[in-house]
């Protein structure tokens, strides 16, 4: 029946339902290969897990005839556990190996490429680094008696293992478990060059899977030879000198083409221990050990008794050295510094004017090594490392180490340690500039920063103090409050960065009190702004470097900067007042320099007493000292007020007999009275590190005569070599 209210429906319309019957057919189509594409997925999708349900039901009945039970399956189970461990355990060590391996990116062998001479402030030569052209000798034509001897003493098994030996590994425990100590090593000759070209003497687990690895990718990268050749060539072999070449001139006076057997034994037997079987200094101990080599060569199978026995009888002697010290540590970084500063020219065969100055330097490592000496063992501290630096940048002294010979590792440049309190310099110069003073208070008292809640030593709390006093006693909580409820972290940060610390500073919380590692080298850079009144400080270890046809090719003070306020005259002096009070009644009163030379400083002592320093200045000198252990272990409750104090002083009180002295910029009386000479004089040594004397060849007046007179000299024109000739 018909609607007569719908017009579509009457019989006027039938062409419509064409239209639409038309319109319908296109959607049911479209309908119909949607529904054969979704079929065809299911069916797809089906097959291929029906498929992979046959082929994993084949794999199983397969494996079946491998079944095992009882005490076989015992076997295999152990057998995979243990490759999943080991698959475990070897992603481990390449995550732990990957720092090396960014090393080996660099150019390793670059330091090879220069022979640089190095002299002293006065020009006396002091040593040399990298490859000295004229004593590089090819691997096959050193003497057979040097190659067997090395070989026999640090790897006997060389040219049978791939950089690691298991077995030479298992005889060294068992012959230091039987002799209960050590008295044979594990590592390979290969291994032993990885760690002397990119680690360092750390002992830790760590460092030997790094080495390990390393040791993996030389003998992947290098021949037998050349990793032979690089070992004689780069290790150091005590009296200054690095490698073979230079330690057969050094030590005998001759090519090392001409050494013969005793001669080559003593050589092999240094690259266990240089400074202690160096034969300049120890030539009895260097006899003995050379007989030791001897030994292993027979017992190697390498050569016979009867080959060896005129050696024992006749053993080396060596040239007479008088003992010749160079500053090693300073040296290697002097020699980083060069190739730093190679891009501006060409030559790599080099003369280098350095800024030490070897009277101050011998005083720096005395103090170090006397005061390990004399109180290390009580205090448990094993290493230390000092900085000083005359005011105008000049490195004048550098101590990385104990023992160069025992370690090379320079703990004054490379060494990263918390600082402790020693780091608060920076929050107070921020506090400065923004205009506080030393009067103004502040409340000691307990804080909290997020979960961190720092405290004072001994838990003790004054109430509201000044800063001046709260620097002096090294209290804690008044840096964080600053930098918490005023000045913030990034203002710290950038401080420390402008007055010259050069590692990168953590973004933390707990930095305003120390917990940022930086190195002995940051903090003398750093201090030395204050007495700089405020400009930076420019340290530098380089004055000219030469060619050798006398051509300058680098002068600091033509080609460097001028230096840049980073601290404001006013904000230097409030500093300088607050910093100079601490050695006289703050934490740091052992570190008084004598003959009232007015001193200024802060110590800084880190968690656990694993880290003490004491980083002071004077208007002429500043100096870093750190004491400490290799492997992190805590002191015995040693301070930055007690040994790095007492060091300080005895390095300081040598190095300012016999000079002009300089005003520490913004304190009253900055310079000894007469008074003050006269008491000093007076007065009875006090308790500590015997006082070193500077033996005084020449007046006050006369050195200044003649450094006025050094200084026109070395700004004079140079002579034609015509005119050198005609006047000869």
């Amino acid at each position: 029946m018909q609607d007569p209210d719908n017009p579509e429906n009457g019989p006027d319309n039938e062409p419509g339902k064409v239209a639409n019957g038309a319109a319908d057919k296109r959607p049911r189509k479209s309908r119909h290969i949607l529904l054969r594409i979704d079929s065809w997925i299911d069916s797809t999708v089906w097959n291929a897990g029906f498929r992979a349900a046959e082929i994993w039901e084949d794999i199983t009945i397969f494996f079946r005839r491998f079944r095992v039970r009882g005490w076989k399956r015992m076997v295999f189970e152990l057998a995979g556990e243990g490759l999943t461990l080991g698959a475990a355990g070897s992603v481990l060590m390449l995550l732990l190996a990957q720092p090396a391996f960014e090393a080996t990116k660099e150019d390793w062998r670059n330091r090879g490429d220069f022979a640089v001479t190095f002299t002293d402030r006065y020009g006396n030569v002091i040593g040399h680094r990298g490859v000295i052209h004229q004593n590089s000798v090819p691997i096959d034509e050193l003497p057979d008696s040097l190659i067997k001897s090395v070989i026999a003493t640090e790897d006997r098994r060389f040219f049978d293992h791939f950089g690691i030996d298991f077995i030479g590994l298992f005889r060294a425990m068992s012959e230091n478990a039987r002799a209960g100590e050590v008295v044979q090593g594990g590592s390979t000759l290969t291994q032993q060059l990885a760690k002397n070209l990119f680690l360092s003497n750390e002992r830790s687990i760590d460092r030997k899977v790094t080495e390990a690895f390393l040791a993996l990718w030389l003998e992947a990268n290098l021949s037998k030879k050349e990793i032979l050749s690089t070992y004689l060539d780069r290790a150091y072999m005590g009296g200054g000198t690095f490698g073979a070449a230079a330690a057969a001139q050094f030590y005998f006076g001759k090519n090392i083409t001409d050494v013969n057997l005793a001669e080559s034994a003593m050589l092999a037997g240094l690259f266990k221990a240089p400074a202690k079987y160096a034969p300049h200094v120890n030539l009895p101990a260097a006899r003995a050990r050379a007989n030791e080599v001897l030994t292993n060569l027979v017992q190697s199978g390498l050569m016979t008794e009867g080959q060896v026995i005129a050696a024992r009888r006749n053993p080396a002697t060596v040239v007479d050295r008088n003992e010749v010290e160079s500053p090693d540590f300073f040296l290697d970084w002097a020699f980083d510094e060069v190739q730093r500063l190679s891009p501006r020219f060409h030559q790599h065969s080099l003369i280098v004017r350095t800024t030490i100055d070897m009277g101050i330097q011998q005083a720096a490592e005395d103090s170090v090594e006397t005061s390990l000496r004399e109180y290390g063992e009580a205090y448990h501290a094993k290493q230390g490392a000092m900085v000083m630096i005359e005011n105008g940048g000049a490195v004048r002294a550098m101590v990385g180490g104990r023992d160069y010979g025992e370690s090379q590792f320079n703990r004054a440049t490379r060494a990263l340690r918390q600082p402790g309190s020693s780091f608060k310099v920076y929050t107070y110069s921020v506090a400065m500039e923004s205009g506080m003073t030393p009067q103004t208070t502040i409340v000691d008292a307990p804080i909290s920063w997020g979960n961190w809640s720092p405290h004072n030593y001994a838990n003790r709390y004054a109430g509201r103090i000044t800063l001046e006093t709260a620097i002096a006693q090294s209290i804690n909580t008044v840096p964080v409050r600053l930098a918490k409820e005023k000045l913030g972290i990034q203002p710290i940060r950038a401080m420390a960065k402008n007055l010259g610390v050069e590692t990168p500073i953590r973004d933390d919380v707990t930095i305003p009190i120390g917990t940022s590692e930086v190195t002995v080298l940051d903090q003398a850079t750093a201090y030395a702004t204050f007495p700089a009144g405020g400009y930076q400080s420019r340290r530098h270890g380089i004055t000219q470097i030469l060619d050798y046809d006398g051509d300058v090719l680098y002068d600091f003070d033509r080609d460097e900067p001028a230096p840049k306020r980073v601290l404001s005259e006013q904000a230097d002096a409030y500093m300088n007042q607050m910093l100079s009070r601490v050695p006289y009644v703050g934490t740091a009163r052992k570190a008084a320099l004598d003959n009232g030379i007015v001193t200024a400083g802060k110590t800084g002592t880190t968690q656990a007493y694993r880290d003490a320093w004491f980083v002071g200045y004077t208007g002429n000198y500043t100096c870093a000292v750190w004491f400490g252990n290799d492997d992190y272990t805590s002191t015995n409750e040693m301070t930055g007020g007690s040994l790095p104090a007492m060091t300080f002083k005895r390095a300081m009180d040598y190095a300012h007999q016999g000079v002009t002295l300089r005003a520490i910029p913004g304190i009253e009386n900055p310079l000894p009275s007469e008074k003050d000479l006269a008491k000093t004089a007076a007065a009875k040594p006090q308790d500590g590190l015997p006082q070193l004397i500077r033996p005084r060849m020449l007046s006050v007046q006369s050195t200044d005569i003649l450094k006025k007179l050094g200084e026109k000299l070395k700004n004079a024109a140079p002579l034609a070599p015509a005119k050198v000739a005609s006047a000869e």
